[in-house]
């Protein structure tokens, strides 16, 4: 039993996590890789190290970066960076990983900070701040090919680079929002001013179909007779003169 025990301390046992790739290290020396799994090594010296990569994307965050646009107004803006390792043995020669061994993705990281923070200054050096807006789908679109191949030395592929927010100073966002709302009313201006017009423009095509129509003249003497009579008692004479006779009350009949 105690040699048991005795024999158990000499093998080392080694966990590889689902989505991960170990590195297997004897002597300083990289050995093999490992698939995720469990494994015991013969380890008399205690010369075993190992060191786990992940084989999913990762998701790194770069907050309130501050830069110039191009008519030189200070903005901050944030990113999202998705990333993968796609070569584990490039990634492990370009990095000092076990300086950092409960991360070792930290170097890389740092790395893919940095760069990509001076693509994205250079992108929006290059835009004026009322452009800015407007063309934020376009200004991380795709992954710049130069950053791609610089990464790819490292073992790293960019996935994409998502851009997450713009803030502009108290002051410019203020403007924007008057330079918004003068939009705003001078559309509505617009607006009102051609219903106007063509309200106007029905109102003398009416107009000109209503002058010489004898059925509209007829109608609207009936309106001014109605109107006439509701005030008091009229006699009112419809028709030609010369065919009407006076009778003994004093009414008139046609002939």
């Amino acid at each position: 039993m105690i040699a048991d025990k005795s024999m158990a301390k000499l093998f080392k046992r080694i966990s590889i996590k689902p989505n991960q790739i170990g590195y297997l290290y004897r002597k300083n020396q990289f050995s093999q890789r490992l698939s995720p799994g469990i494994y015991r090594f013969f380890d008399w010296n205690a010369e075993l190290e190992t060191i786990s990569l992940p084989t999913t994307t990762k998701l790194l965050s770069v907050l309130n970066q501050e830069v110039l646009t191009n008519d030189n107004i200070a903005l901050r803006f944030s990113y999202l960076v998705e990333y993968k390792i796609s070569d584990g043995q490039r990634f492990l020669e370009s990095f000092d990983v076990f300086q950092n061994s409960n991360y070792p993705l930290y170097e890389a990281e740092q790395l893919i900070h940095n760069l990509t923070q001076v693509h994205l200054r250079q992108v929006i050096a290059a835009i004026d701040s009322e452009a800015v807006n407007e063309q934020r789908h376009d200004i991380l679109a795709t992954v710049p090919i130069a950053l791609s191949n610089r990464l790819a030395t490292n073992g790293i592929e960019i996935q994409q680079l998502i851009l997450r927010d713009i803030t502009f100073p108290k002051m410019i966002q203020d403007l924007f929002a008057k330079q918004l709302e003068a939009k705003i009313r001078a559309k509505a201006d617009l607006e009102n001013a051609r219903t106007t017009v063509a309200t106007a423009r029905a109102l003398k095509n009416a107009s000109e179909l209503m002058k010489d129509d004898e059925n509209i003249k007829f109608f609207q003497l009936l309106e001014t007779i109605t109107k006439i009579a509701s005030n008091g008692k009229h006699t009112f004479v419809i028709g030609d003169l010369s065919s009407t006779v006076p009778t003994r009350n004093g009414a008139v009949k046609s002939e």
